[in-house]
């Protein structure tokens, strides 16, 4: 179990377009080359621990992967193989929970399973809302934890309304409704992020949305190949930008990165912080691409209780700034925090405590009161995102952090940007 000490080295000038590629869209590059019969190409696919094992079920599941060099060439097969060996999600709650929706379609007996971590987080959430729609999904405590067993058929039409605003569920739900018997509709209680949506139309789906709303309608044909270049994960890139703004005079420069509105949320409540923000769009082709200027300033609490969904995965890194901002910030409506990785409202709050910072724990979030972050030896529960927020703190105060494997699961060159803008030692 590998270990690191970060520790600060003053204000810094960073410029990178090495930021690991988006996850997300990685994840769906790969599944989503399933629903067509042609190749797909598929440039800078991320090569973390998660996305390589998606691709690897992709191969289980009867496709070929041709590389060279960044590009990767998927090959559909005319037919989904029933694979004799259990698929390997790694760590990922995006490919199981889009796999189970894919798989429930799809003729054949199929096992999902990960690590430990991922085999301790809910699937019912995606599981329930198939099962009544007639899938056969079964697993530990009634389907709720994997190994998930599902054998694929031909699914009822839908109209399902979603108590939680969840891309995982909505994607889940969408690639089952492209092989259902009718058309099918899902309502969410707020926009959660839409990059399924974006790109099964750019195949060639007929997946409409209208405001909370996306009606989806039966596959009666296979679709257009992708060609697409994956941008620079904005989820990765706003550890960069937390650097930058809790270290005065400091500026970071992010390049290739995606835009989109519901991605960029956090980089807005920075703004609000007080920290300086520029976002400058290069291209628009499945989504909206570009660079994304942060300059750090004195920061001051805010409110989050907004578009939780659109900055889910970034609360721990933004907590780093709130414990380095002048007053209080609070978090609210936050609960899907509760079933990540690890518990990401304990693991915040435990470890701001130990760096000596005042926050109270709530049921859906947690407040924060700025102050001033003490040297301490943090506990990553085995969780990338905390891990890495928790780095990001070294640039402030030196962190001992334990448990770093994790990290590879997402960004594998983290360590490696680091190392730039501050003293790192990992053994």
């Amino acid at each position: 179990m590998k270990k690191m000490i970060v520790s600060p080295i003053g204000a810094f000038d960073f410029t990178t377009d090495k930021i690991a590629s988006d996850k997300s869209i990685s994840h769906r590059c790969a599944i989503f080359s399933l629903l067509s019969d042609k190749p797909s190409q598929i440039e800078n696919f991320l090569g973390a621990e998660d996305t390589m094992c998606t691709l690897s079920i992709v191969q289980s599941l009867g496709a070929k992967v041709e590389k060279n060099g960044d590009m990767i060439t998927i090959i559909p097969p005319k037919e989904i193989s029933e694979p004799p060996l259990i698929l390997d999600c790694g760590n990922s709650g995006t490919a199981i929970r889009l796999l189970m929706g894919f798989l429930s379609t799809c003729k054949g007996f199929f096992v999902l399973y990960g690590d430990s971590y991922l085999c301790s987080r809910p699937m019912r959430r995606v599981a329930d809302p198939l099962r009544k729609i007639g899938a056969l999904i079964d697993g530990r405590s009634e389907g709720n934890y994997a190994p998930l067993g599902i054998r694929g058929q031909t699914l009822e039409a839908f109209e399902y309304e979603s108590k939680i605003a969840s891309a995982q569920v909505k994607s889940a739900l969408i690639l089952a409704a492209l092989k259902a018997n009718g058309i099918c509709s899902f309502c969410e209680p707020e926009l959660s992020r839409d990059h399924s949506e974006r790109m099964l139309r750019g195949m060639g789906a007929q997946v409409l949305s209208q405001g909370l709303k996306v009606t989806i309608h039966p596959q009666t044909a296979p679709l257009k190949p992708l060609d697409i270049k994956v941008p620079n994960d904005p989820s990765s890139g706003f550890f960069f930008a937390v650097a930058a703004a809790i270290t005065q005079g400091s500026k970071v420069t992010l390049s290739n990165m995606l835009l989109n509105k519901t991605r960029i949320e956090a980089y807005k409540v920075l703004e609000r912080m007080g920290a300086k923000v520029e976002f400058i769009e290069k291209n628009n082709v499945y989504d909206s691409v570009g660079d994304i200027v942060i300059m750090g300033r004195e920061l001051h609490g805010v409110c989050v209780e907004e578009n939780i969904s659109w900055l889910i995965d970034e609360l721990p890194a933004l907590s780093i700034a709130f414990a380095c901002a002048s007053g209080k910030s609070l978090v609210k409506n936050a609960q899907e925090l509760r079933v990540k990785e690890s518990d990401r409202i304990s693991s915040v709050v435990k470890n701001l405590q130990l760096c000596g910072i005042r926050v109270e724990e709530f049921a859906d979030g947690y407040e924060v009161e700025g102050g001033i972050l003490k040297s301490a030896t943090i506990n990553s529960f085995g969780d990338h995102r905390i891990a890495m927020s928790f780095a990001i703190a070294g640039l402030i105060s030196p962190m001992h952090i334990e448990d770093i494997d994790c990290i590879n699961t997402s960004f594998p060159n983290f360590l490696e940007l680091l190392s730039q803008i501050g003293s790192v030692n990992a053994d």
